[in-house]
């Protein structure tokens, strides 16, 4: 199996305070980490690429940790998260695919086991393409005020040969939420759902 090869990571921490209404006392924090790594597989059909989740798992963790960090949160603090991948033109989307056990794995173990899937996306695209990553509530799906996404990119990648992998994190919901649903008080955390 090829080794890791990572050319940059960004890190991006937005703090919004309001978006036309009353400010908030505590802002809603949002990050994303980006890391543009080699694909080992562009240019060409590998039907074995599976074992390469395996070479990712270490850098899900890396990045989880490190967008925690930037974030300047605990990890009790993060209430969404979602990852998502874009593959450059000489991949396939399979290959952002490799992200889901990584990505999702990573954030949860991080964050002390949250129950709910790790909402993902992944797409096709060259340089500066943009991804808006889904987010959803840690512990249930189906928090409503949760439902939230973050625009990610990076100006000169994924280049043609290479994916960029990118984990989303969020310290509550939408920062004017009210149209109703599952709170997240109201969470009985049996299945990841409600």
């Amino acid at each position: 199996m090829p080794d890791l090869a990572i050319r940059k990571r960004i890190v991006t921490v937005e703090e919004i305070f309001h978006e036309g209404g009353p400010p908030s006392a505590t802002p809603l924090k949002r990050g994303a980490v980006i890391a543009v790594i080699a694909n080992p597989f562009a240019g060409r059909y590998v039907e074995e690429i599976a074992s390469f989740m395996d070479v990712l798992k270490p850098l899900g963790l890396e990045m989880a940790e490190t967008l925690l960090a930037a974030m300047g949160v605990e990890a009790s603090a993060i209430e969404g998260y979602g990852k998502g991948a874009i593959v450059g033109a000489a991949g396939e989307l399979e290959h952002g695919a490799l992200w889901h056990v990584p990505g999702g794995y990573a954030m949860r173990e991080l964050l002390g086991d949250a129950k709910a899937i790790v909402p993902s996306t992944k797409k096709l695209g060259g340089p500066g393409t943009r991804l808006d990553v889904p987010v959803t509530h840690v512990n249930a799906s189906y928090v409503r005020s949760h439902f939230d996404a973050m625009e990610v990119g990076v100006p000169d990648g994924p280049k043609a040969d290479e994916i960029a992998v990118v984990l989303v994190m969020t310290t509550g919901a939408r920062i004017h939420a009210r149209v109703g649903g599952l709170k997240a008080s109201e969470i009985e955390g049996k299945d990841g759902l409600r």
